[in-house]
């Protein structure tokens, strides 16, 4: 494939891929819904070569996610952290800056917030919670700066240094949990079990649902606004969009970037002050399964919409609850659930793209240069 010309089409053999200009919400969920259902039927195949039921296996990761209240509940308690690290995606992505962290940044914030809480005792608990947030999100923020600072002054690619600070942050949080963090007399990596009075509130009874579902929310609708109603939403937008012509009017593009990954990072430190205070109670290496990377997933598939973002985030939660299930009645082995859940990963993002691109044929006496004669769009 040649050289992408423009923003919008690529030279292939004869053939331009162009990006449509406009794509409805009902056609993004229309193909959202067709791959869903092709990836269940090749995910079918796979559960029968295991000896499993497909029908089985489909109606319980169902029942499991979404099948009575409770599941439900407990798929709201799963998208939350889920929610919050694709929020920290959409800000991050349409700055053009490729965030690969949000696992690193919520073990770095869930990592802050601990040490808020043992470093100042004494306070009374609702002033020491909201320094524990505080301290929460500045971690996610300060460990995620670090890349921005070095690409802005030292152009290292923040792919890497993102994708290195995941790994970086869960030796440094292991080594801490080996240590001085661990539960006395305790043979496993973990602080001792928080005081009750610690605990987030319930917003259901007898549900694992805490306030931070709420919060996650309203942090979508606050991240929208940003985007779309704020001079700093502006200037994001622009730096991702072009940033030759955003430095031409004025923006500072390293600021902007710095103050993007700011906001990415304590968006995902919440998420992991959520965990450690809402759902786990305890600090430990698995905090997180993996929420962090999920949320890069939901960030595209809602087109890095904050508020699309909110029901794509419910119905990976629900994947990942029902997942639990479908391997306790089918009694398939996990690492088929795994794969299970990337095919519907995979089919879903294929068909966004699908849906955001055209294949049309090349115009005859078209240049075959192809850095010239077509004009971006976007």
């Amino acid at each position: 494939m040649s050289k992408p010309y423009g923003k919008t089409a690529w030279n292939f053999r004869g053939y331009r891929i162009v990006k449509r200009e406009l794509v409805g919400a009902w056609t993004r969920v229309l193909a959202a819904g067709i791959a869903l259902l092709a990836s269940l039927l090749v995910s079918a195949l796979l559960v029968d070569l295991a000896g499993g039921s497909a029908w089985d296996a489909f109606v319980s990761l169902i029942q499991g996610g979404f099948g009575d209240w409770g599941t439900f509940l407990e798929t709201l308690v799963k998208s939350t952290p889920i929610l919050l690290t694709a929020l920290a995606a959409i800000v991050a992505y349409r700055a053009k800056l490729w965030n690969i962290g949000m696992e690193g940044q919520l073990f770095a914030g869930a990592t802050t917030a601990y040490l808020a809480y043992v470093a100042l005792p004494g306070l009374p608990v609702w002033l020491h919670l909201i320094i524990i947030a505080i301290a929460g999100c500045l971690g996610g923020a300060l460990w995620a700066v670090i890349a921005a600072l070095l690409k802005a002054y030292f152009n290292v690619d923040e792919i890497i240094t993102t994708v290195m600070q995941n790994y970086i942050i869960t030796y440094l949080l292991a080594l801490l949990l080996s240590s001085v963090w661990r539960e006395q007399g305790s043979i496993y990596r973990q602080t001792p079990q928080l005081p009750a009075a610690y605990h987030w509130p319930f917003l259901w009874p007898n549900s694992r649902l805490h306030i931070g579902f709420a919060l996650a929310v309203l942090a979508a609708f606050l991240v929208w606004y940003l985007l779309q109603k704020t001079p700093l939403g502006y200037e994001i937008r622009s730096v991702g969009f072009n940033s030759l012509a955003s430095r031409f009017k004025g923006i500072s593009i390293h600021g902007t970037w710095i103050v993007t990954m700011l906001i990415s990072g304590a968006l995902a430190g919440f998420a992991g002050v959520g965990e450690l205070f809402g759902v786990q109670h305890r600090l430990r290496m698995d905090l997180s399964t993996g929420y962090g990377f999920i949320g890069i997933i939901v960030a595209m598939l809602s087109g890095l919409d904050p508020l699309l973002a909110v029901p794509v985030s419910i119905f990976f939660g629900g994947l990942l609850n029902g997942a639990i299930l479908m391997q306790i009645i089918t009694k398939v082995p996990t690492a088929l659930i795994e794969v299970v859940e990337a095919i519907i990963l995979v089919f879903l993002l294929v068909s966004q793209v699908l849906v955001s691109y055209k294949i049309l044929p090349k115009s005859r006496g078209e240049s075959r240069d192809v850095t010239a004669g077509v004009q971006s769009h976007e």
